[in-house]
Formats: structure tokens, C-alpha cells, sequence
């Protein structure tokens, strides 16, 4: 496979074309950048695909996240639907338990059958803790299950200061995360940008046209007052006071905005406003790859399907101060020489490693997006006979 892996090894030099970049070294802001988060304990501000911060106050601190711990709770109710495990359509009845949650909620009883498309409104317009519960327990069998998970997840990707003790963000010991945790989790969930089709509702509505009708309205009010904004999670109790992880998208730049500890929603949003402000006036993100593009093609002696497509994990791009040129751009693509079968969907098989002049700026994981069966004995024999023919 050593040899395999040289052989699909690419080396692109590029000049004045833009390159990707994505899940890049994170990288500071300069020293004189402003204070754009003034009424918060901590922010952070994020490209997406590169994952370049341009702005961060106090990004480590450990503090309660409140319902932005929802943020994780979507992330791997998106694993799920994407791996088929779950249908959007699919109905589930509602748990005691569930339906016991306090705080914010969108009044589920005991016994209620509802779709998972409609929890997961529930969950991103209005914050239900007993819609997270509901999930959790949909997708694990029970919340503390689920939670096992979520830390697994945070353990993934590689996130020091954050540990979950529920679904919902309801207080309790030993539950905390930072700004720039909450911003890389933040990132993982955008790769499945089917979320934003229900972060991005200002209002809607469960039940509609029953007697117990209820009104969604979307907790996150930039998504409403503030162009561009399609998500992500607000967080509120009175020990983590005003918390807000939010998103959007303008032209070919995607940036997250976190902050922490705001005394009043105003505060809160005014930050992550200027936050925003500053990211599409000083930067452009420049695309190279859309998420799921094919970046080369790897041929599989012992796989059912010899010719594999490898992707890129999500979209790639490179970031650009307003009117930088790109150039000097190199992109390598490599990959692993132990790879095994069977390969499941979505499994890491190489990386996209992207440089200028010489240093490396990013790594992007490439993906299959299929699952790739070993070759049975019959195709094997098949093989083996057609190039016998060949050599003869």
C-alpha cells in the first residue's frame, strides 16, 4: 500500500489561483486587533473552513455554557441522520423523563408521538430541554448514554476544556466548556449545513392547527435583526448569564461568533454583532473545494469496487485579508498506506495539505463517502482470471 499511497500522492503548485484551506492551525489575531467583545468574559471569532480565529478574549476560559451544550446535542443528531440511523419522518413517543425537563421547553407529554424533524425545531428555534432529552434517548437508549457519548465526541475533536453532564444545558457540576471549544464544535456541526434549514426559523409552529398548538420562536434574535445570521444557539441561567454561539454566511465566508457571560441579551448581541461587522469588512474567503468534491481517485485491489473516490470532508478554502492575492499556493494530496477493509462511510483515508510558500497552512481529512465492502471470492478469482489473460 506504501506504494499505492506515492502513486495518487499529488503535489498542485498553484499561482494566483485560490487555494483551500480547512481545519486549519488556529491562528491569533495581531496583537493590536480591537476589543470587539467589551461586554463579554470571553469570545472568539472563527472562519469556517480555514478555522483561522480572527479575534479571541479570554477563548479558554473554562465557564458554564448553558444551552449552547445543544450545539452538541445537533451535532449528533446530523451524525445520525447522515448515517442513515435515523429518518427525519420517523415519530417517536415521548418519555416520562422527557417530558419531566424544566427551563426551557416546548411541552411534551408523557406518551406524545412527534416526528424527529419536529424535535429538532424544537431544539433549534426554541431550545426544548425535554426535545434534547427526547432525542438523546431516541438515539442512546437513555441521556446519561448519550451524554457518554458527547464527551467521546468532544474527546475526538481533540477539545481540552469542555465537559458535559446532560443534553440540555440545565445546570449542573461539573458541566463547562470555553468560548473556543464551543466554537470548534460549532464547526463540526456546520459540515452538515442542513442544520441552518431549522437554526435559521425565526418562527414556527408544533402541533399546527390542534388545540395544543404551540408557537416556536427562535431564541437567537439575529437570526431575525442581523443579514445573513442563519444559526446557531443562544444559552441563558443565572450563573452563565447571556451566551450566544452564532453563525453566518455571507458571499463565500462562513464565520462563528461565541460569546460568554454577557449580562444582558443586548450586550450579548451587540458583541457578537461587531464581532461579525469586523469579519466580513476585513476578510474573503476564497474557494477551492466544495465539501463532498471528488480530489482524486484511489484504486482498491481487494475492495468490491476497485476505483474509490476520495473527497473532501468538508469545504475548502483559503482566507484572505480584503485585496490579498493568493499565490504560491501549493496543495499536496496524500494518502494513508494502511488502509484496511471493510472502509466505513465517511472514514478518514488521507489528508489535503495545503501550503504557501512552503508552510503549511491547513490539513483537511479526505473522506469515502461510501462504505466500501472487501471483495468476495468470486470477484477475487474474477480478477485473478482476467489478468492472467492479460499477461498471456
Amino acid at each position: 500500500m506504501k506504494k499505492l499511497a506515492l502513486l495518487f500522492a499529488i503535489l498542485l503548485i498553484m499561482t494566483a489561483f485560490p487555494s483551500g484551506v480547512s481545519w486549519a492551525a488556529e491562528k491569533e489575531q495581531a496583537a493590536d486587533s480591537p476589543d470587539l467583545a467589551p461586554n463579554s468574559k470571553s469570545a472568539i471569532l472563527l472562519e469556517r473552513d480555514t478555522g483561522t480565529i480572527l479575534y479571541n478574549k479570554n477563548q479558554d476560559e473554562v465557564l458554564p455554557p448553558a444551552s449552547m451544550t445543544k450545539i452538541m446535542t445537533m451535532l449528533l443528531i446530523m451524525e445520525e441522520l447522515d448515517r442513515g440511523n435515523i429518518k427525519l419522518e420517523e415519530t417517536i413517543r415521548i418519555s416520562e423523563n422527557a417530558a419531566s425537563m424544566g427551563g426551557s421547553q416546548v411541552f411534551l407529554e408523557a406518551g406524545e408521538e412527534m416526528s424527529i424533524q419536529d424535535l429538532i425545531k424544537s431544539i433549534a428555534i426554541a431550545s426544548g430541554n425535554d426535545a434534547s432529552v427526547a432525542m438523546a434517548e431516541r438515539i442512546s437508549g437513555s441521556e446519561e448514554a448519550f451524554v457518554k457519548r458527547m464527551n467521546e465526541k468532544v474527546t475526538e475533536l481533540g477539545l481540552k476544556n469542555t465537559k458535559f453532564q446532560n443534553s440540555s444545558g440545565l445546570p449542573a457540576a461539573n458541566h463547562y466548556s470555553t468560548a473556543h471549544d464551543m466554537a470548534i464544535i460549532a464547526k463540526e456541526l456546520l459540515r452538515y449545513e442542513s442544520v441552518t434549514k431549522y437554526t435559521s426559523i425565526y418562527e414556527d409552529y408544533l402541533r399546527k392547527g390542534e388545540k395544543n398548538e404551540f408557537w416556536l420562536v427562535n431564541t437567537n434574535k439575529l437570526v431575525k435583526f442581523y443579514p445573513d445570521v442563519d444559526g446557531l444557539k443562544t444559552g441563558f441561567t443565572n450563573e452563565a448569564k447571556y451566551c450566544l454561539t452564532a453563525t453566518a454566511k455571507k458571499d463565500n465566508m462562513r464565520v462563528i461568533a461565541v460569546v460568554m457571560g454577557a449580562d444582558t441579551t443586548k450586550k450579548r448581541n451587540a458583541d457578537v454583532s461587531k464581532m461579525l461587522d469586523y469579519a466580513f469588512g476585513h476578510f474573503d474567503t476564497k474557494p477551492l473545494y466544495q465539501k463532498g468534491e471528488t480530489i482524486t481517485t484511489l484504486k482498491l485491489l481487494k475492495a468490491e469496487q476497485q476505483l474509490i473516490d476520495i473527497q473532501a470532508s468538508q469545504s475548502i478554502s483559503m482566507l484572505l485579508k480584503k485585496g490579498e492575492s493568493a499565490e504560491n499556493i501549493q496543495t499536496e494530496t496524500i494518502i494513508h498506506d494502511d488502509i484496511q477493509l471493510p472502509i466505513q462511510k465517511g472514514t478518514k483515508v488521507g489528508e489535503l495539505i495545503i501550503k504557501k510558500n512552503n508552510e503549511v497552512l491547513s490539513k483537511t481529512p479526505l473522506t469515502v463517502n461510501e462504505h466500501i465492502k472487501s471483495a468476495s471470492y468470486l470477484t477475487l478469482f474474477k480478477r485473478s482470471v482476467m489478468q492472467l489473460t492479460k499477461n498471456n
